[in-house]
């Protein structure tokens, strides 16, 4: 006699989160009040999780020590998800975030400047790079410190979800070779696992580190980490038909699971900006081709959900909770980013968007976790060892494959 099946796992959906009010100065502005309302908006909206950002230097003034205040409240922050009914995923040395990097200013390195991003330590906004954190061993004993008190003053809670080390590190700095990201890898994932057995570990990986080999991808991660997750934006791969094309975010997750030998993987990022509704007057349209009128956001966002879980995905989650107020414009990022202002699901005040009813309708159909075929994905016509010997080109060539294979997709340019 056989017994039961095993019961299958829900597709997880969740958002990323800032506060509407502070952005990325969450940690220095704290306010209790205002993250409780807010997680409990997005718990009823039918989202069951979230992900947080460790801006690194407020949880971490210098190399040798981690800032108690900042702990104690992200154990406040974690313990009012959990009262909500929120799993988080909170993000180490964050890093990068919305096209600025947020560096420590003990943590910059010699080099003037940064030929993508901004950097700001402190109240200084400047072109100073940080210091190469694979390398570099005063930074990899500070990140594993850090790590390993987190982890220490979080474990065994039960609103924890997974670490995740990092939001597209690659931006931040490259390992000079794989053998310099493994031992980086090891060296996190253990300072947590020391710390808290029972976590589990991931690492925010990108788009961009399939277009180039950034020495830390699929592969190297599915090692050391307990699952793996993915960030994909069509608006910023001018291969796909537009910012709404949601065959992207499958297609990443096949090829994510390919590469990193079968992994399970969490699209852990997803979104797009929208223009401002007409009744809404606390914005203006900031213009530029990434906007898109809430509708077709909200139809994204439906398709995009369906897609990944199809896909078999282990859950998504949405760039991100809440447009940002007006009041913080004018500072960085958001003073030379003006699409950042506008990702939310919700907008600035609380209001929401199209976009939350569209995924409380996909919620309701109480998705599963879909298993998947290991092995290459059908489209594939080469050895995963061969994918980065030119993999910008690769990448096109091989979406253009998926989609011809698939459905077309109903997506708005």
């Amino acid at each position: 006699m056989t017994g039961p099946s095993p019961a299958k796992a829900a597709f997880r959906v969740g958002l990323n989160y800032w506060p509407a009010r502070t952005a990325m100065g969450m940690w220095r502005s704290f306010d209790v009040r205002e993250i409780a309302d807010d997680f409990r908006r997005i718990r009823a909206a039918g989202f069951d999780s979230i992900r947080i950002f460790l801006l690194w230097e407020d949880f971490q003034t210098s190399a040798t020590s981690v800032e108690s205040k900042a702990i104690k409240r992200l154990v406040t922050t974690v313990d009012l998800a959990r009262v909500a009914g929120l799993a988080v995923m909170p993000t180490l040395f964050t890093g990068h975030m919305s096209g600025v990097n947020w560096i420590p200013r003990w943590a910059l390195g010699d080099d003037p400047s940064d030929p993508r991003f901004r950097s700001i330590s402190g109240a200084e906004v400047g072109p100073a790079r940080l210091a190469n954190w694979y390398t570099d061993t005063t930074i990899i004993h500070a990140q594993a410190l850090l790590a390993r008190e987190v982890a220490h003053a979080l474990a065994g809670h039960d609103g924890l979800l997974a670490w995740d080390l990092g939001n597209e590190n690659s931006n931040c700095a490259l390992p000079p070779d794989r053998a310099h990201a493994r031992r980086w890898l090891a060296r996190m994932s253990d300072s947590i696992r020391d710390a808290d057995p029972r976590a589990k570990v991931t690492i925010g990986l990108h788009m961009e580190d399939l277009e180039e080999d950034r020495r830390l991808g699929p592969k190297e991660a599915a090692d050391f980490c307990d699952f793996l997750t993915m960030h994909g934006y069509p608006g910023y791969a001018p291969w796909t038909s537009g910012p709404t094309d949601e065959r992207l975010l499958p297609f990443l997750v096949h090829l994510t699971r390919w590469l990193g030998g079968g992994a399970d993987v969490f699209f852990s990022e997803f979104g797009v900006p929208t223009r401002p509704s007409l009744d809404d007057p606390s914005v203006t349209d900031a213009g530029g081709p990434a906007l898109v009128d809430e509708a077709d956001a909200a139809s994204y966002a439906a398709r995009g959900l369906r897609a990944l879980a199809t896909a078999g995905a282990s859950g998504a989650m949405l760039w991100c909770y809440a447009d940002y107020a007006r009041a913080i414009w004018d500072r960085p990022p958001l003073d030379l980013a003006p699409h950042e202002r506008s990702f939310g699901l919700f907008r600035a005040d609380g209001a929401a968007k199209p976009a939350v009813a569209a995924v409380g309708e996909f919620v309701a159909t109480a998705p599963e976790v879909v298993t998947q075929p290991s092995g290459a994905p059908s489209f594939v016509d080469l050895d995963a060892a061969d994918f980065h010997a030119a993999p910008r080109g690769t990448l096109a060539r091989l979406f253009a494959r998926y989609c011809a294979a698939s459905a077309p997709s109903t997506s708005a340019s």
